[in-house]
Formats: C-alpha cells, structure tokens, sequence
C-alpha cells in the first residue's frame, strides 16, 4: 500500500487532544475496540479511538454489535474505505464536528471489552534473541534448535482464556518438580512471568485447504494489538516435554482493547530481520522479495512493572519487534500452508520479543536469569519473578521521522493470590 493522506504527520483533527505530544491516538492511527459507557445499561459496540475520546462507530452507520469480528470478516480494502471516512470525518476541515461531537464518549468513562470474539490462538516464537537467550539457560551446549532457522515454531493456545487488558490475573496452580525432588507436587506457580508480544488479529481468512501465499498474507490481517503471554516457569518446565506448552499457558494471556490496523502501521514498515550469511534462505512458499525489503515492523514495545509498595510504575525493557526473525507475512503463511483456514478474530501472537542488550529482555526469566541474579528495583525491593499484587504493563509505540507517532495504549494486568 502506498501512503495517503490518512498519513500525513501535519494532519490535525477537531478532537484537540489527539494534538497532544505522545499522544497514543492521533488522527493518523484511528484503531478499532468495543466500548460502553461505565454505569449505563447499553450495549457495547465499535468505536474509534481519537485523542483522549472514543467516537462512536455508529455516528457513521457502522453498527458492529458487541465483537469486530465482522468488521475484520470485511477484508483489508472495506477497514482501509472506513479508516479514510473517519479521517475525514474527524479531520479539522470536517464539516460534520457538530454533529459527530455529541457521539464521542471519554476513554476514562468508558468500559472497554475484548475487541473480538477470539475462535482460534497460535503463538509463534520469532524472537530470535529471546529464543537464544531461553535456550543457554536451558540447553548450554545446544542454545537454538536446528528446526528454528527453518521452520516459524508456534504452539496452539487457549482462545478462551484470553483477557483484556486491565483484567487481573489470578496464580495458578500446577505441577511442579523441583530438579531435587523425587515426585511432582500440586502447588501455587512460584515463577509466574510475563512475555511481551505483539498479537495480529486475523482479518478475511482463508478457506479450508487453501492456503494464503507470503505475497498475499498481509491482506488477511485486520490489525494488531499488545499481547502478554503469562507464563508460569515452573509448569512449564516439567510439562513441555514432548508436546509443548499447556497449562503454563492457557490460565491467561492479555492483549490490549484497540486494534491498530495493518494500514495505520505502514509508515512504521522495514527490511525483515537480517539474517547471517550461514542461515538457511527461506523455502520458497515462505519468500517473497518485497517482504524481504519491508516486511517488518518497527514497533517499539515497552514492560513496566508496578508492584504494590510503588505509586508509579517503573520500566523494565524496551524491545522492538523488527528483532522478529520471521516476519508476519511469513507467520500467515506458515499457519495456512497446510490448509489451516483461519478465521476473521484469530489471534497470532508473535511470541516473546528480546533484543540483544540488557534492558531489551522481553521476560523476566532472561532479565533475571532464571532467577540466580534478582532485579533491584528502586523501590528497594527485588524480583526474580512476579508477586501477588505485582502488575504488569505493556505498552508499544511507533515512531519515524517525518511521520506521527502512534501507541497501542496498554495491555495490564494485576496478580491476584492463587483460589486456596
């Protein structure tokens, strides 16, 4: 897609604060969510976020009901038709303010849902340097499995336990063996963690035995939201083996309320990850040239952590999803190569993404390897791993010269003690 005037850095919109510096939501992103207003008996329904406001969808028709699902169902070309009529409905040169003003309802007053009806949930592992970082601590001698290089690796994940933003999350319980220990035990998860991710929300799909080629898979998406991949370590190190993740998983993951659309984030696009000169090409049905010279994203993602004693939050990591080592056309592809039909709302997550320096870990088992050196807070506290209590918060941003910033508002979530 070439840029358009739904693009422009120097266009300003009617709704003065999405003029504001570091704005998440100005005229030049306009993602997606469900809402209601908070204390009243209405149905939630699609909105747009702008500034500080959410207008509702249904001031230009658009009657979404409680999920966009149908919204993503549309395709590519009929999101991009509505995100240049809200543009330009919303824009300073609008002739419709006064009618559109009475339709816009506070972010603050407003209750915010899941934004779709999520059917099916895959998560990927594209973080190369997060896969690097997980595998020394637990294979030293064989850090990066010889598949990796060859194959996008994902797990299917559990659609229902799925949550939005601001959602607490409660410790769960599991299996957990001790290296020491001669049985298993039923207990609390004692290294609860977190994982910062993007998420892409599936947008027309495909039929069943039909698969999305690389070229194409950038149209089946709708958008893309924060995702934190709640982890519980110590399930997860005695169950993994030989079929991968399942209850360290399933308990919760959050994704935020707004979905950032595929066309809002084409200024922000880049090369794919640059891969080494002894790495593997791609097989063929998972290249493409032009997703090789922009295939990426550069979305920054940021982890900050509040934990009970603190009155602010304070930051963890920042990371930048352009260390994906498969890009998203790529993730489609794989995901329907075999004839898998994905769904308008499916969600794909990107797995944990990590860059290469300290404060780009994008968990808290790399930050604090596997717990041997605990994190000092400034607080005067120490984490190895999230406590009751503890709430995470993620949040990501682009940015570019020569063009405006857009945000992804926040993907949060508090720890509440383990059901006894």
């Amino acid at each position: 897609m070439r840029l358009d005037d739904t693009h422009d850095p120097a266009a300003a919109s009617w709704v003065e604060s999405a003029q504001e510096p570091g704005c998440d939501f100005p005229i030049q992103n306009l993602p997606f969510g469900i809402f209601k207003r908070k204390g009243h008996k209405e149905p939630a329904r699609g909105g747009v976020a702008i500034g500080d406001q959410i207008l509702d969808l249904a001031a230009l028709g658009v009657r979404t009901g409680p999920t966009l699902n149908g919204l993503a169902a549309m395709g590519r070309q009929s999101a991009r038709k509505l995100r240049r009529e809200l543009s330009r409905a919303l824009s300073v040169k609008s002739r419709h303010q006064k009618r559109l003003q009475k339709h816009l309802v506070p972010i603050k007053q407003a209750e915010l849902f899941l934004p779709v009806a999520v059917g099916d949930y895959s998560d990927f592992f594209t973080g190369i340097h997060h896969a690097t970082n997980m595998g020394r601590m637990l294979r030293p001698d064989n850090p990066l499995l010889p598949n990796y290089k060859w194959i996008p690796i994902g797990y299917h994940g559990r659609g229902s336990s799925i949550v939005v933003s601001g959602t607490d999350v409660r410790r769960p319980r599991g299996q957990l063996k001790p290296p020491e220990a001669p049985a298993p035990v039923y207990a609390p998860s004692k290294r609860l963690d977190y994982e910062v991710e993007l998420g892409f929300i599936a947008g027309s799909g495909n039929r069943l035995g039909r698969p999305i080629p690389v070229r194409d898979a950038l149209d089946h998406v709708f958008g893309a939201v924060l995702l934190n991949d709640w982890s519980a370590r110590d399930l997860q190190a005695w169950e993994y083996q030989p079929l991968g993740p399942f209850l360290a998983k399933s308990f919760a993951t959050t994704i935020s309320a707004w979905i950032v659309t595929m066309d809002a984030l084409e200024p922000y696009r880049c090369a794919a990850f640059a891969r080494g000169p002894e790495d593997p090409q791609p097989l063929p049905y998972l290249l493409d040239e032009q997703d090789q010279r922009e295939g990426g994203f550069a979305i920054e993602l940021e982890m900050h952590l509040r934990t009970p004693k603190m009155k602010a939050p304070v930051r963890l990591s920042r990371g930048n999803f352009r260390d994906s080592y498969w890009t998203l056309a790529q993730l489609v592809a794989h995901q329907s190569s075999n004839g898998c039909n994905l769904q308008p709302g499916d969600l794909l997550g990107s797995g944990t993404i990590s860059g290469t320096s300290a404060d780009s870990l994008g968990s808290l088992m790399e930050l604090s390897l596997a717990g041997k050196h605990p994190l000092q807070l400034a607080s005067g506290e120490t984490r190895s791993f999230l406590e009751d209590g503890d709430e995470a918060i993620e949040r990501g941003r682009c940015a570019r010269e020569g063009h405006a910033g857009i945000g992804f508002g926040a993907a949060a979530g508090r720890i509440l003690p383990a059901v006894k």
